[in-house]
């Protein structure tokens, strides 16, 4: 190997970002759209790469208690990554409480509901099927039915409900028509390949308990330096305004 060629090797492994990995995230999924640019900047300035499922948060808790392979979990119900941590399966002093999620009743643009008469306008005979994600391991399907709820309007309305595996599931049931209203995130709500398509009215946040999210570095992670490196990107003021402009609250 002639000397020009391996200084040019050896210049280019120094240009090399240094141990650069790959993490894999479970995030809940009303970051669907904003956790991706999230990742996307965090990749640019540190070399790592980030591999993003999304999914409901119990479902991941669950499958964390049981071995999944993550390195960082993404919660929209803070308790969920806190109970990780007094069960000893998060890294001692990463949990970190990124945002408070807000929820909103969506229709299509075609839909001839009017919203401006609240969560009562669920009460028109032409609704046949309600969309929530489903309240058993979804945060914002416990919202949705803590909401129905304080209006009274839960039990008159239960058997229209229609349930999404999580939250982009139920709002993908009244986007395609297969709901005629659903309980989505209104991060979801505002985001780009959905803003166009439809309406929305902001449920009062007393309605319904405050969704608190966090994110914790698991425990099992075997990257745990670049996990911990992408909850501490989280902290830095443009990261928060990009939540803030996604309809996230702090």
């Amino acid at each position: 190997m002639t000397k020009a060629l391996t200084g040019g090797l050896l210049l280019f492994v120094l240009c090399l970002p240094a141990f650069a990995e790959e993490i894999t995230v479970a995030a809940a999924a009303d970051l669907q759209f904003a956790l991706k640019d999230i990742a996307t900047r965090y990749e640019k300035q540190t070399g790592n790469t980030v591999k993003l499922t999304f999914g409901s948060s119990g479902n991941f808790f669950s499958q964390i208690q049981n071995g999944a392979p993550f390195d960082v979990f993404f919660s929209a119900d803070l308790d969920y990554p806190k109970k990780l941590e007094a069960a000893g399966q998060a890294e001692p002093g990463t949990l970190y409480q990124y945002a408070t999620g807000k929820i909103v009743l969506w229709v299509r643009n075609d839909s001839k509901l009017d919203l401006t008469k609240g969560l009562a306008v669920l009460l028109d005979p032409s609704i046949q099927k309600i969309a929530i994600a489903n309240p058993q391991h979804a945060p914002y399907g416990r919202a949705a039915v803590a909401a129905l709820e304080h209006e009274k309007l839960y039990d008159k309305l239960k058997d229209k409900m229609v349930l999404g595996e999580n939250i982009s599931q139920a709002a993908q049931f009244v986007e395609s028509g297969s709901a005629d209203a659903g309980f989505i995130a209104l991060s979801l709500a505002v985001a780009p390949a959905m803003k166009e398509k439809g309406r929305y009215f902001e449920i009062p946040p007393d309605f319904y308990p405050p969704l608190r999210q966090g994110c914790v570095v698991l425990a099992s992670s075997k990257k745990k330096a670049a996990a911990a490196a992408f909850v501490e990107f989280l902290k830095k003021p443009e990261i928060a305004e990009l939540l803030k402009r996604s309809s996230f609250g702090k």
